[in-house]
């Protein structure tokens, strides 16, 4: 029996080939939701990035690095679970300084480190899709103290869904370029659920904002949540 291909790997292969590997621009805001433009950027960190130390889990093509190190100053390492991914980031952005880009697993690379971050961020990326109860106190112990951790996850309620009750991660779907699907296990969590995981692992919940894309027939699309470290 031939084994599952990766729902990451599969999508990333797919990018690969419809984008050709080669340099782009940077990008001239941080994204965070799944409409570009909509919602705050590098700001929602609420510091002076210049020459800090910032880390992305789940880095995906590196857009958003690329951004925090180059219109921001900061210091970014990208952590992404696909090695084909970062051969993207790189052949987009590998040219740039400030920009380091590392094929991991998220919770592994935290584990595996004995640095410290002044911010932390995951935009749809580890956090939601690895047990929090491991995730992030491995993220606190490496941030900061009175630095913050941001993320993005797809808001529990879109499409009409219910927020999960419960601790379990639920089924949920990555969809292809090709716009076929592949299953996936989610921590969908409501941002009360979400406070209390931050709670435990010693953060402190900031600010929980949701956004809404019209192409979603009216439903909230993404849920994007800061927390600070004491």
């Amino acid at each position: 029996m031939l084994a599952q291909v990766s729902p990451w790997y599969a999508h990333a292969l797919q990018r690969t080939e419809t984008t050709p590997a080669e340099p782009l621009p940077v990008p001239a805001r941080m994204e965070w939701t799944t409409r570009p433009g909509q919602g705050p950027g590098a700001e929602i960190f609420g510091m002076d990035l210049r020459g800090k130390r910032a880390l992305e889990l789940g880095c995906g093509p590196g857009h958003n690095a690329a951004n925090l190190a180059i219109c921001q100053g900061a210091r970014i390492t990208g952590v992404d679970l696909v090695g084909l991914q970062v051969r993207r980031a790189r052949s987009h952005y590998g040219r740039l300084g400030n920009l380091t880009f590392v094929a991991g697993h998220a919770l592994h690379y935290l584990q595996a480190s004995d640095e410290r971050f002044d911010a932390i961020y995951s935009v749809f990326g580890a956090v939601g899709l690895v047990a929090p109860e491991l995730l992030l106190p491995a993220i606190a112990q490496h941030l900061k103290s009175g630095c913050t951790l941001a993320f993005s996850t797809p808001h529990p309620q879109r499409g009409g869904r219910q927020p999960a009750v419960h601790g379990r991660p639920c089924r949920d779907y990555v969809t292809l370029p090709d716009r076929s699907r592949i299953p996936i296990a989610r921590w969908d969590f409501d941002a009360g659920r979400w406070e209390k995981h931050l709670d435990s692992a010693g953060l402190r919940l900031t600010s929980a904002r949701e956004f809404h894309d019209a192409r979603a027939g009216g439903w909230p699309t993404t849920l994007l949540i800061t927390a600070r470290k004491p």
